[in-house]
C-alpha cells in the first residue's frame, strides 16, 4: 500500500503576523506543521503499520518547508518530498491540488491523506481538488477509517452528527481531529531524521501546470466598528429605537 500524506507548513498561531504589499511578512515567524495535517500523517503510520506498505510525506513550497518534513520523518514517514516553488501562493488550491495529483499519479498512489484544512488559508478545498483531478472517490471530516483489501469503510462528521459511507481504493481522506491521536518523535528519531535525504520535485517535472490567482494586495481587515447600547424604558421603547438605527442607519430594512 503506498500512502502519501500531505504536510503543509504554516504559521504558528501565536506567531505575530506583519503584513506586507503582497505577501506576509516572514522574518520571525515560527513555522509549524498545520495541526490538522498531524492526524493525516498519524493516519498514514498507523495504515503501514497494519498493513505495509510506504509512507511518503509531501510539502509544498519553499526550503523552509524541509524542516516540517523532518518532522514528518521523526514521527515515522518513509520517504520526504518536497514540490518545490518558491513562490508559492498559499491560496492557490488548484496549482496545488494539481501539482500533488499529478505527484500521486507517477507513484500510483493507493490513500491520500490531508488535514481537514490548515489553519492559515482555510479553504478545506485541496484534498478535495485532488481526488476531482485523479477523478477517485474522497472522504472529507473522517474521524474513522478501516480498510480491507481495497474496500474502505470510513465515519464522517456531518452536521449535526457523523455519516458512514464506504468506497474502494484509490482515495483521498481528509482527516477531521478524533480520527487518531498523533504521536511524538522521539529523540532518536529526530537525530535520525536530519540525515534522511528529501527528495525535490519542480513544477515542471511535474506537469507544470500554471498558477491560477495573482496577489495584487494584502491588507488587514477594517477596525470593527464599536457597539452601540441602546436605552429606554421598556421593552416597546427599545423596540422602536432599534427598528429605527437598523432603517436609517444601517439601511437593512
Amino acid at each position: 500500500m503506498k500512502i502519501i500524506v500531505l504536510v503543509k507548513q504554516v504559521p504558528d498561531t501565536e506567531t505575530n503576523i506583519k503584513v506586507g504589499d503582497k505577501s506576509i511578512n516572514e522574518a520571525g515567524i515560527k513555522w509549524i506543521i498545520s495541526p490538522y495535517d498531524e492526524f493525516a500523517i498519524e493516519e498514514g503510520l498507523r495504515l503501514r503499520e497494519k498493513h505495509g506498505g510506504e509512507v511518503i510525506a509531501v510539502s509544498l513550497g519553499p526550503d523552509r518547508v524541509q524542516e516540517s518534513l523532518r518532522q514528518a520523518y521523526a514521527m515515522g514517514a518513509d520517504r520526504a518530498v518536497q514540490i518545490k516553488v518558491d513562490n508559492y501562493v498559499p491560496f492557490d488550491t488548484v496549482l496545488a491540488a494539481e501539482l500533488i495529483a499529478n505527484f500521486a499519479k507517477s507513484e500510483n498512489a493507493d490513500i491520500i491523506i490531508g488535514g481537514r484544512q490548515s489553519i492559515d488559508s482555510d479553504s478545506s478545498q485541496v484534498v478535495v481538488q485532488v481526488a476531482e483531478a485523479l477523478g477517485i472517490p474522497h472522504v472529507a471530516f473522517a474521524v474513522s477509517l478501516e480498510i480491507s483489501g481495497t474496500n474502505v469503510k470510513s465515519t464522517k462528521e456531518v452536521e449535526g452528527g457523523t455519516q458512514v459511507v464506504e468506497t474502494s481504493l484509490p482515495v483521498a481522506i481528509t482527516a477531521q481531529k478524533g480520527l487518531n491521536e498523533p504521536r511524538y518523535p522521539n529523540l532518536k528519531g529526530l537525530m535520525a531524521a536530519k540525515k534522511k535525504p528529501i527528495e525535490s520535485k519542480s513544477p515542471a517535472d511535474l506537469g507544470n501546470p500554471a498558477s491560477k490567482i495573482e496577489i495584487v494586495g494584502l491588507e488587514p481587515p477594517p477596525p470593527r466598528i464599536p457597539g452601540r447600547k441602546l436605552e429606554a424604558a421598556d421593552a416597546k421603547g427599545y423596540a422602536e429605537q432599534l427598528v429605527k438605527a437598523l432603517r436609517e442607519e444601517a439601511k437593512v430594512i
